[in-house]
């Protein structure tokens, strides 16, 4: 297997998930309202999967393996525009945390912020993804000799294995403080 399949693998549940945005964004529009958790978890999602470990791969370890190449000056161009393109995917999920902040405070105007990011996501990544997929992708590989490829699998394999440790890791902790919190 090549390293660009789990990737792309990666990119299928990302999809997932933007048609579940797709379904809450018109439940906003219908009923005024969202539901808080499915906001939360939306978020969640987007920020640790979507972003930490999907583009935490690429720009950890794809990316800089490339950058150690000479790659086409269209292939690096593409290479810092998808950065790019990670680093605005990453505001537009800030600013739905920000507003999920707020509607969970009672601030209903809070809502038309959800539905405009969620918007913004959804109208964002199906190109995003085409272009990784389709594009890049592809390209990379031809950066790469077998053997290379084969230690960016190894190496993207125990990324996964340590993310899933650090986030609940950080929930217990996260966990800890509220419990102390409301203990004193």
């Amino acid at each position: 297997m090549k390293p660009i399949g789990p990737l792309m693998t990666e990119h299928r549940l990302i999809e997932r998930m933007l048609t579940v945005m797709r379904q809450e964004v018109s439940s906003i529009e219908v009923h005024l309202r969202t539901d808080p958790v499915v906001v939360e978890a939306m978020v969640d999602f987007m920020q640790f999967y979507a972003d930490r470990t999907h583009h935490g791969k690429e720009e950890n370890i794809l990316f800089q393996e490339l950058a150690h190449k000479e790659m086409a000056s269209e292939d690096q161009q593409m290479m810092q525009g998808l950065i790019k393109e990670h680093e605005y995917g990453r505001s537009l999920t800030n600013e739905m945390a920000k507003a999920s902040e707020r509607y969970m405070k009672g601030e209903q105007a809070a809502l038309r912020d959800i539905a405009a990011q969620l918007r913004a996501l959804i109208g964002f990544y199906p190109a995003h993804i085409r272009r990784e997929d389709q594009t890049f992708f592809p390209a990379a590989m031809g950066y790469l000799t077998q053997d290379e490829q084969d230690a960016m699998l190894e190496e993207m394999h125990e990324f996964d294995r340590k993310m899933i440790h650090e986030k609940y890791d950080a929930l217990v902790e996260e966990l800890e403080k509220l419990r102390m919190a409301t203990l004193r």
